[in-house]
């Protein structure tokens, strides 16, 4: 059987004249066929055998997503290179310790600024490639290189590094095997959600290419008959999806969050009567859905997808069948919200040693909102101790670069254990609760998972920008909050969510912090996960002056009684 590699190729070749790839650049497409995308490929194989590169060297690879990167990527694979992928937007002090960690040959950069940044931050570093000294160099002579050099499936193809939320980042190995069984998974999914069509799968694409789920969905589509549109500005998403007019593509819960939000205060500034008819028509669905629908329910869902629902879907042009959600949990409001609008939201659940995805939504049947759907096949999922989810099969990562001890703590006896929390129902849908290693242990000895609480209150906190909690062996839980956000507002949040709660898991102060977290001031992961031993390390005093004047209250309340 063909490996994933293999069949990119063949794909390219069947797709010799087609648009296979696109980048948006303002209104304007950048389009290249499959065989111009083999043609940069070549370039890029000559080059690397030029430079004297040998199979299983490490590469680094530099940059933003664009048509050039997916080009670098398979021709390093194709060569036999381990393709190391690192974020442009990372700090070139973290980026440089990864490669320190993998030592790579090359570090290839699609611009002169990452390349110095990253020699500024290492000496030593590699020699770094700008993508232009590469494909300015005059086409090879020798025939298309259309095919990739064999490779066995336990040959490792890529070091992943992991977004580092508690610790230093590791190096994630994958092998062909892995790739190849994912690949056949996700593949398995789209011809469920696609059907007969006869048409390419339109696809939009925004996630950074160095994020494992990102990269497998990159490859997917280029196995398949797909038109993929690149992202080339953050900051006009909705043009470039309105442009682009996808089936379907990749997002995280952050985005979502912020359409519904989006829309919701939009609704908010309309007049009296849309407000009312928009109100009225959500209600109705939300009983409709249930089962509980009323006499008028029908109607007033009628009227609402005719002036409201209808328009709002009609921003993500005309071809959109689903989104595909995943890297943490999408709130069950959002997905409704979303499914109310006519836009199922597929969500997938994985981790990088996992190839990216153990979970997906099958889009054959209703999603279950706060799930995120059924082990993807060829797999096991099973919760081990303290509800933590295990998982084996060949979608296994084979180990951590050069760190057997880790690799021996996290695989045993066959068996992956993800340091997640979670429960599976009868249906076999998976939901997540939160990590084992972020578990608060108060010094009563309760442990507390803040992820279901921190999510509860950011919702019902539209200014917020974060939400966490703290409380590690002390008494009592407290909070951090982020945003432009009154106290008030905060302190009305939790008199609603604390009294639905046991006592041990009410939070009982907070401090709001003017500086949000982000990926710049070393608080978020690249994929924008919070770095929760950081984020306590830099507020030590916020936190305990917290728990201090909370002290001296209930100590002078005492007094006084």
């Amino acid at each position: 059987m063909a490996n994933f590699l293999e069949k990119v190729f063949a794909q390219l070749k069947r797709a010799d004249g087609r648009v296979v790839l696109r980048e948006i650049h303002g209104e304007q497409f950048v389009s290249l066929t499959g065989r111009e995308l083999l043609e940069q490929v070549q370039r890029v194989r000559g080059y690397l055998r030029r430079a004297g590169l040998q199979p299983g060297d490490r590469c680094a690879l530099l940059a933003a997503n664009s048509a050039r990167w997916a080009a670098f990527d398979l021709a390093l694979m194709a060569e036999g290179a381990i393709v190391v992928p690192l974020y442009s937007r990372q700090a070139p002090a973290e980026l440089a310790a990864m490669m320190k960690d993998c030592q790579p040959r090359l570090l290839f950069v699609s611009d002169a600024a990452l390349g110095e940044g990253i020699a500024q931050a290492w000496p030593e570093a590699p020699r770094w490639v700008p993508f232009d000294e590469v494909m300015e160099q005059p086409a090879s002579p020798q025939p298309l290189l259309d095919v990739p050099n064999a490779r066995q499936d336990s040959d490792i193809v890529t070091i992943i590094y992991t977004s580092g939320t508690s610790g230093e980042p590791k190096g994630v190995c994958l092998n062909v095997g892995n790739v190849t069984h994912m690949i056949s998974c996700t593949t398995e999914r789209l011809d469920q959600l696609m059907g007969e069509t006869h048409e390419p799968d339109r696809v939009f694409h925004y996630l950074p290419f160095n994020f494992a789920a990102s990269w497998i969905v990159l490859l997917t589509y280029l196995t398949r008959e797909s038109i993929l549109t690149l992202s080339t500005d953050l900051n006009k998403l909705a043009d470039e999806i309105r442009l682009a007019s996808p089936h379907y593509f990749l997002n995280v819960p952050t985005l979502l969050e912020r359409v519904r939000r989006g829309v919701e205060e939009a609704i908010a500034k309309r007049p009296a009567v849309i407000r009312s008819l928009f109100a009225r028509a959500r209600d109705a669905w939300q009983r409709l859905h249930v089962g509980r629908g009323r006499a008028a329910d029908a109607f007033w869902v009628g009227l609402g997808r005719m002036l409201i629902f209808g328009k709002i879907k009609e921003r993500f042009g005309p071809n959109l069948r689903t989104l595909i959600c995943g890297s943490a949990p999408l709130s069950p409001e959002t997905q409704q919200f979303f499914l109310m609008l006519g836009i199922p939201v597929l969500q997938g659940y994985g981790l990088t040693e996992t190839t990216g995805i153990c979970t997906l939504d099958d889009p054959r049947v209703p999603v279950e909102p706060g799930y995120v759907g059924t082990a993807i096949s060829g797999i096991e999922m099973k919760t081990a101790e303290n509800e933590e989810i295990v998982v084996r099969g060949p979608h296994i990562f084979p180990g951590y670069w050069k760190r057997p001890e880790e690799t021996a703590r996290v695989l045993q006896d066959g068996w992956f254990h993800t340091g997640d929390q979670g429960e599976v129902n009868v249906r076999g849908n998976w939901r997540i609760s939160g990590r084992i290693k972020n578990l608060i242990i108060l010094n009563s000895g309760h442990n507390i998972a803040p992820e279901p609480i921190e999510e509860k209150i950011a919702q019902l906190l539209p200014a917020g920008q974060q939400v966490v909690m703290v409380g590690n062996g002390r008494g009592y839980l407290c909070a951090l909050a982020t945003g432009a956000v009154a106290p008030a507002a905060i302190q009305a949040v939790l008199d609603r969510v604390n009294p639905e709660l046991p006592h041990y898991r009410q939070i009982r102060s907070f401090t709001v912090i003017a500086e949000a977290f982000t990926v710049e001031n070393g608080l978020l992961t690249a994929n924008g996960k919070l770095r929760r031993s950081a984020i306590n390390a830099r507020y030590d005093s916020e936190i305990k002056a917290m728990y201090d004047a909370k002290g001296a209250r209930e100590t002078a309340s005492g007094q006084h009684a």
